[in-house]
């Protein structure tokens, strides 16, 4: 295969991977913004008894189960709610790793020497969000039992919404975020340093894993902010996935972490103290 052609394919593979994470994406997207604009929040007026919208009733007492104790049925709603959101808040800033990885993929197989498909790779990171989607669930489960929740699914306490502010930002500021922000920002580093790509499928997912396990050591304090601004409140979902990409995909290295910190931290102070 001369060299123009296996660029082109090289190209082709990068767009076909593209197009598939934009259609991810999009339908994560498009779920959470449904969810936002059709569940029923307690205390407002309830669809007609009569009628045939159970499931908006059903899906207002899951989105804030605070109001009254969680069944089953509650922790499996809020469950898919988080891990389809963690899909759609992650995916964007893992695109330069899984598009490396494709167009190596793509050539290892032109030079015969193939490793496992992309697929496994991403299933890999994506089953480290769906770990952190199930203890998020738990978390708030907790707050909504300890009354800690209104009913847009935001701390109704500002002493603790004030604390999550200023812990998240403290947080961006620790080596332990540096550490994680680095293998994120650099995709060849991180497989140069993890025994570069496997032709194994199960050892790409192991490559996924550790690759999202990184990406959440990253960004989990930023995900506990959606407590402080609202678990459903659709602009400051994407207000944090957007952080989460500028972080990782800016080359600037720790300064938009640390001034997003200070921030946090500094209106997190004025919170607790108008709160006094």
């Amino acid at each position: 295969m001369g060299d123009t052609a296996l660029e082109a394919v090289l190209r082709r593979d990068r767009a076909v991977v593209m197009a598939a994470l934009v259609v991810i994406a999009v339908l994560a997207w498009a779920y959470v913004l449904w969810l936002a604009a059709t569940m029923v929040m307690p205390g407002s007026p309830l669809p007609d008894s009569g009628g045939g919208d159970m499931a908006g009733m059903d899906m207002g007492a899951a989105m804030a189960p605070g109001f009254r104790p969680w069944a089953l049925g509650d922790f499996a709603f809020t469950f898919t709610m988080w891990a389809v959101m963690m899909v759609g808040m992650m995916t964007p800033s893992v695109a330069p790793m899984l598009l490396l990885y494709a167009g190596v993929g793509r050539k290892a197989r032109a030079d015969g020497r193939p490793i496992a498909s992309t697929g496994w790779f991403f299933a890999g990171y994506l089953a480290v969000w769906v770990v952190f989607s199930l203890l998020a669930t738990g978390a708030q489960w907790l707050l909504a039992r300890l009354a800690l929740l209104d009913p847009s699914m935001a701390t109704g306490s500002a002493i603790l919404g004030g604390l999550v502010l200023i812990a998240a930002g403290l947080y961006q500021w620790t080596p332990m975020k540096g550490v994680c922000l680095r293998q994120c920002q650099a995709p060849i580093a991180f497989l140069a340093g993890h025994g570069g790509f496997r032709s194994a499928p199960l050892g790409a997912l192991r490559l996924g894993i550790d690759h999202g396990a990184y990406c959440l050591g990253c960004c989990w304090a930023l995900m506990a902010l959606l407590f402080v601004g609202g678990v459903m409140n659709v602009l400051w979902i994407a207000g944090i996935a957007i952080l989460v990409l500028l972080e990782k995909t800016v080359p600037t290295g720790q300064l938009i972490p640390r001034v997003s910190g200070a921030l946090m931290a500094a209106i997190g102070i004025w919170i607790v103290f108008q709160a006094l």
